[in-house]
């Protein structure tokens, strides 16, 4: 493996690291926020403005704008069938959050659903995250669809 390769599968890694934590916080805060705040969103926009203003709404959706910019970063050099699998080890990051700080009762299916994905994932991760030659990449941007 050259030091082209190295580089390109540390910054896939360091975004990955990124999108699944930031995904899975800001999830979380999201949750945690209209919990606490017992909103039941309706219809109505005025629900949605107030409940946005609530603290750990509004940490959780600035966690999932990192989440949705380091996606794109991340797709923007990694190939799709790698970002997916890989990040959705963030799945299993809501799952545990889910059972030990917001006291859902997971599911024996859901944790077993919730093995797969980590076998899925264990799969994929050994793979090179870009297949596609920087050439052809180049290449499709000019084409037209």
């Amino acid at each position: 493996m050259d030091a082209a390769d190295r580089r390109i599968r540390l910054k896939t890694r360091l975004f990955a690291v990124i999108v699944v934590l930031s995904g899975a916080f800001g999830n979380f805060f999201l949750d945690w926020g209209l919990r606490k705040s017992n909103t039941q969103l309706s219809m109505s926009p005025v629900d949605y403005v107030v409940a946005i203003f609530d603290p750990w709404v509004t940490l959780g959706v600035a966690l999932l704008i990192v989440w949705l910019l380091a996606r794109m970063a991340l797709l923007s050099w990694a190939d799709l069938s790698y970002v997916l699998p890989v990040t959705a080890i963030g799945y299993v990051a809501t799952a545990l959050m889910g059972r030990f700080f917001l006291h859902e009762q997971v599911t024996p299916q859901r944790w077993a659903g919730t093995l797969l994905i980590v076998l899925g994932i264990g799969f994929v991760a050994r793979t090179n995250p870009r297949t596609t030659p920087e050439r052809e990449i180049a290449l499709a941007g000019d084409r037209p669809c």
